[in-house]
């Protein structure tokens, strides 16, 4: 049980707001020196951890390319785009994008989007210039709450969508713990049972979404 001090030092690093690169390398030193290996050990297993899953690092070329197209009038052009659909409006537009992210993560493409990805270059711009064609110039407030509802749109289409692809981390995680208490799981019967919450989640965020875009439309018509 000793090992768990890890988790702790992971919820206490994040609760006292710590670099999160130091306190998972911090809970990573406390988890092996519990389990009784040194601090060379360590960082053996860290680097045979990347060597195998070098794949990891390509993500970090996403970043000089959104930089890049940024900065050549991505999100204007997202923004111009939309606007251009007078019907659509922001609650449709993010439901669609929602069961977009969700139907892709089932698949196990869940690095096809994200918040760096297309959140913030492009749906992000499109969901304000999907509002501003209808209601007009944004206050502060209305486009901060615009862009927090496409972020966490993406957060629930990606968490609730990924746990029905069967060979995600958290389903491998989960059988694995159960296989070794003597309980013996098919990883395809945790992914089917994933289903229903994934609909259910669909459910109250579009919900969620419709109230917010009738919430816009009703402050418009004041």
């Amino acid at each position: 049980m000793w090992t768990l001090l890890g988790v702790a030092v992971v919820v206490a690093g994040f609760a006292l707001r710590f670099n999160p690169l130091l306190v998972v390398a911090a809970a990573a030193l406390v988890t092996g020196a519990a389990a009784g290996l040194g601090p060379v050990e360590v960082l053996e297993a860290f680097g045979k951890a990347f060597n195998e899953n070098r794949y990891v690092s390509a993500a970090l070329l996403v970043l000089p390319v959104v930089g890049v197209v940024e900065r050549a009038g991505l999100q204007e052009r997202a923004r111009t785009l939309i606007a251009r659909f007078r019907g659509v409006s922001v609650g449709p537009f993010l439901i669609g994008y929602l069961g977009f992210r969700q139907i892709t993560s089932a698949l196990g493409l869940t690095s096809i989007a994200g918040q760096a990805q297309s959140i913030r270059p492009i749906v992000a711009p499109m969901a304000e210039g999907a509002v501003e064609a209808r209601h007009g110039e944004l206050s502060a407030e209305t486009r901060q709450a615009v862009r927090a509802q496409a972020a966490a749109t993406d957060n629930i289409g990606l968490f609730f969508g990924e746990d029905i692809f069967i060979a995600i981390g958290s389903i491998l995680l989960m059988v694995g713990f159960l296989n070794a208490n003597g309980v013996a799981m098919d990883p395809i019967h945790l992914s089917i049972w994933a289903i229903p919450t994934a609909i259910v989640a669909f459910l109250i965020h579009g919900l969620r979404l419709w109230l917010f875009d009738r919430k816009l439309r009703r402050e418009a018509g004041r």
